[in-house]
């Protein structure tokens, strides 16, 4: 390859130039006569001094637009292309350059030169050197290569991308064009290949910048730095052959979403210094600390109750940060927005980056909060609430939503008052709001209670209706008997409606003498029934009803009437008591004595019925076998026994 061309120490090893030519005395104002074989000795003497590969001293003496004609003492001059000369344009006759011999003569005698080779050798003799003594040379990045970039530094030399910074980067083609100090880290002759390095350069001047850091840091002492990287969480700073870390609450006095807000890789920025540990060389840094802590006199700047104008900066679930100044924010909270409307976001009430009014609501310099609030900057609706919806007032609402303890009824626009499930209804049982209200149902409530301070209605729906357990208690009392219907089934009893509304209870053991396991299987909801009062609990509203009982009197009732008519007269029961015993009772046309059997029977059991027919029969029958005549007395006196154990029975209840 014409590139590898040797140095001059090795040309001129390999064949030591004559100088003996130099040493000969010549009179060119001599007169003496040369023969031929004279002039071709002192020629061939002469041509003993250029060889192929060798460097000598060129003087130009002709300069054009795209050659220059150099002469370097050959017996012909040499043409060199004017692009091997640097700044071309101002080459001029006389100047003097090293110039590399190609080949002493071409087909034409002339010489054939190179400017550039020449420049070459000596660029290699001087990269030689540097590389030698570990010194530093200026190169430039030419272009990107694989795995690099090409570097000119005299001659065409690689630094590999690891080598630019101590860094990973991914971004080369920014460096081109760049001139820059570079070590060299290794050097081939043969293939006179030369790799450089920047990272080393900076490694060593970064060592050096460490030892001056650690002898002169100290906590609290502000220092430059440069952005080297950014990460979710801070900056690293290089401030002097050691990154320091900036985390990004100590960017801004105020708040940074992400460091990148705050600071860019290459910038310059003061810092202080908050934390060192000369062991591991670990360094805290701040930049908010190098300006005053704009929180320090924030309580005289914004005292509580004034109203001063902010930016939205950003926004939460929960409320709106508003910027009053330079490193000092306050937030809103959803609750201090609007005195009527129930906001779910701020976003709602305000957007990013507007302007609003706020009121300072409470300061708190050691925690760096400010509490504010954009609904008292207006007039509270609350306070006037009372005068305008006056407790006992009825007015027109509509079930803004329904919940598991009640209903908001709207009043007005962002006043909502609250039904509860126990205010719905004076006699039914309200497992849910939904079961009477449905949304967006309009309705009439009463006013029930009104708390401004904490902005709360309470209403209700049957405050509407006179109590009926006022008249209940008036009109029922206990061991009354009275007619009711059968409302609901559960499984210990039957809830039955008197007049009103009104419900009472009746439980599982009071429905029947017969043991009862389910409700259903005598009552159904719908029946009527008549049944006796055993209970009243006005306070738990809560009165006790009892089938069992009615059933046990109208039999005592039966009996006692019976008892004291004294003579069975052919008179109908169903006549008598009408509606007062169970029809499956009563026979057609039959007698006061028939029933009060049935109802011995009933009562007493079957064993105890046949027992009392065996007695009676052997009673009426005499010892002699003849019949004895019953008196009015004694069936009074038989009639009179089954009575007394119902009644006992009953007052057990």
């Amino acid at each position: 390859m014409t590139d590898e061309i040797p140095s001059p120490s090795e040309a001129a090893k390999a064949s030591p130039p004559d100088t003996s030519i130099f040493e000969k005395a010549f009179d060119l104002g001599s007169d003496e006569e040369m023969g031929p074989s004279d002039l071709e000795a002192l020629y061939a003497a002469t041509m003993q001094d250029f060889r192929e590969g060798e460097v000598v001293r060129g003087t130009i003496v002709d300069v054009s637009p795209d050659r220059v004609l150099v002469d370097i003492g050959y017996k012909s001059e040499g043409v060199i292309d004017t692009h091997e000369f640097p700044a071309s344009e101002e080459l001029k006759v006389g100047d003097q350059f090293d110039i590399y011999i190609e080949a002493p003569e071409d087909d034409q005698g002339m010489p054939v030169l190179s400017k550039l080779k020449a420049d070459r050798i000596k660029n290699w003799a001087h990269i030689q050197e540097i590389y030698e003594a570990d010194g530093t040379i200026e190169g430039k990045i030419v272009r990107r290569v694989k795995g690099g970039l090409k570097v000119d530094i005299g001659i065409d030399a690689f630094m590999p991308a690891s080598q630019l910074t101590w860094r990973p980067t991914g971004d080369l083609d920014r460096y081109i064009g760049q001139s820059m100090e570079l070590k060299i880290i290794k050097l081939t002759k043969r293939r006179r290949n030369v790799v450089v390095s920047r990272r080393k350069l900076l490694e060593e001047q970064r060592a050096g910048e460490k030892q001056r850091l650690l002898d002169t840091i100290e906590i609290g002492k502000i220092i430059p730095g440069e952005v080297k990287n950014i990460t979710d969480f801070g900056a690293f700073i290089d401030v002097g052959g050691i990154d320091g870390l900036l985390h990004v609450t100590d960017m801004s006095w105020g708040r940074v979403k992400h460091p990148s807000q705050a600071v860019s890789v290459g910038e310059h920025v003061e810092v202080m210094v908050l934390n060192f540990d000369p062991q591991s060389e670990r360094i805290s840094l701040g930049l908010k600390q190098t300006t005053e802590n704009p929180w320090t006199f924030v309580e005289k700047r914004y005292p509580v109750g004034t109203v001063v104008r902010g930016k939205v900066v950003s926004m939460t679930d929960y409320g709106a940060f508003i910027q009053l100044e330079e490193g000092i924010e306050g937030m809103v909270h959803v609750s201090e927005m609007s005195w009527t409307r129930r906001v779910r976001h701020p976003s709602e009430i305000v957007g990013i980056e507007e302007d609003v009014d706020v009121m300072i609501l409470s300061v708190s310099p050691d925690e760096e909060k400010i509490a504010l609030g954009v609904k008292q900057t207006q007039p509270n609706p609350w306070m006037e609430i009372e005068s305008k919806y006056p407790v006992g007032s009825v007015v027109k609402g509509t079930v803004r939503n329904i919940a598991d303890y009640g209903a908001f009824v709207q009043i007005e626009e962002g006043i909502d008052g609250l039904l509860h499930v126990s205010d719905l209804s004076w006699t039914q049982k309200v497992n849910h709001p939904s079961e009477l209200l449905e949304k967006g149902q309009e309705i009439d409530v009463k006013i029930l209670n009104i708390d401004p301070a904490h902005e709360k209605i309470g209403v209700g729906l049957k405050q509407l209706d006179e109590d009926p357990w006022d008249k209940i208690s008036k009109s029922i009392q206990i061991n009354s008997d009275v007619e009711v219907e059968i409302a609901k089934l559960v499984s210990f009893g039957a809830f039955a409606r008197l007049e009103g509304g009104v419900e009472g209870l009746i439980h599982v053991s009071e429905i029947s003498e017969d043991n009862i396991e389910k409700p259903e299987d005598v009552l159904s909801i719908g029946d009527k029934v008549t049944a006796r009062v055993i209970s009243i609990d006005p306070a738990d509203r809560k009165i006790g009803l009892s089938i069992r009982a009615y059933k046990k009197n109208a039999q005592a009732e039966i009996i006692k009437d019976y008892s004291k008519s004294g003579d069975d007269s052919a008179v109908s029961v169903r006549d008598a008591v009408g509606d007062s015993v169970p029809a499956s009772l009563l026979g057609a046309g039959g007698t006061f004595t028939d029933a009060a059997n049935e109802l011995m029977a009933s009562v007493r059991g079957p064993e105890e019925t046949e027992a009392d027919a065996a007695q009676q029969e052997q009673e009426a029958s005499g010892a002699d076998g003849e019949p004895v005549k019953q008196t009015g007395e004694a069936e009074v006196g038989k009639a009179e026994e089954p009575s007394e154990a119902p009644e006992s029975e009953d007052s057990d209840h």
